[in-house]
């Protein structure tokens, strides 16, 4: 694992949800008293049951809302109070983001899909082609350029999604249940993916999964339960924070 500095901290996060109509709502608490500091080159796995408040975590993380009471730091910048537009900016400039399901859009070539956040952040022409078809070539994905997510396999698709969150060269890639649609070979090499990507450039990972299997590559576990960190585990060459 390289560096020390904090990348991710979390303060005091409580977070509830509102259910029902206006008079007539319940409040629903999800997360308790949640401090956590992720470092710098960390691999982070985040566990627990179906409820136990592990995308909730994620989302706050992300900044796609907001805890009911906390703080959260990225980078050594307080985010918790910036709005909805600072919130896109820093995700941009911050941020890679692997889902289970892709996310891809289906209208789109893999090319485009990678393309997609130099676009967003007005990267020119020359240097959108020079970028995308380099990071898919070291993906081994330059043969499936031209192919819409359709003509693909999942493990093709997940590599592109990949792909698509490294353009832009984050420091942190969130990732939420990055193998939950692959079959074991193609967990396997989005693992070693991962394990690579960490160990070359350094890349933070924080990674929301039930599978021991995807925890196993984490330098640390962090286990939820009702909305609670219970417990802290070191992986494979992580000192406990």
């Amino acid at each position: 694992m390289k560096g020390g500095d904090n990348m991710i901290e979390l303060s005091g996060i409580n977070h509830q949800f509102k259910i029902g109509t206006r008079g007539k709502e319940r409040t629903i608490p999800v997360l308790h008293d949640i401090d956590l500091k992720v470092k710098k080159g960390e691999i982070i796995a985040i566990v627990g049951r179906s409820g136990s408040g592990k995308s909730t975590l994620l989302n706050l993380m992300s900044g796609y809302i907001r805890p009911s009471s906390g703080e959260i730091t990225v980078q050594g910048q307080a985010v918790t109070k910036l709005d909805e537009g600072q919130w896109a900016d820093f995700r941009l400039a911050n941020y890679g983001f692997i889902f289970q399901s892709f996310q891809l859009i289906p209208s789109m070539t893999a090319y485009q899909n990678v393309e997609l956040p130099l676009v967003l952040k007005g990267v020119s022409d020359a240097d959108r082609k020079k970028r995308v078809s380099e990071l898919m070539n070291n993906l081994g994905l330059a043969e499936y350029a031209s192919h819409y997510p359709g003509e693909l396999s999942g493990g093709q698709q997940q590599r592109v999604s990949v792909a698509r969150s490294l353009i832009l060269n984050p420091p942190i890639v969130l990732a939420d249940e990055p193998s939950g649609s692959l079959d074991s070979e193609n967990e396997k090499a989005l693992l070693m993916m991962i394990q690579q990507l960490n160990h070359e450039l350094g890349i933070t990972f924080v990674i929301i999964t039930h599978d021991e299997q995807v925890a196993s590559i984490a330098h640390r576990t962090i286990r939820l339960q009702d909305g609670r960190i219970v417990k802290s585990e070191s992986g494979r060459d992580s000192d406990e924070v």
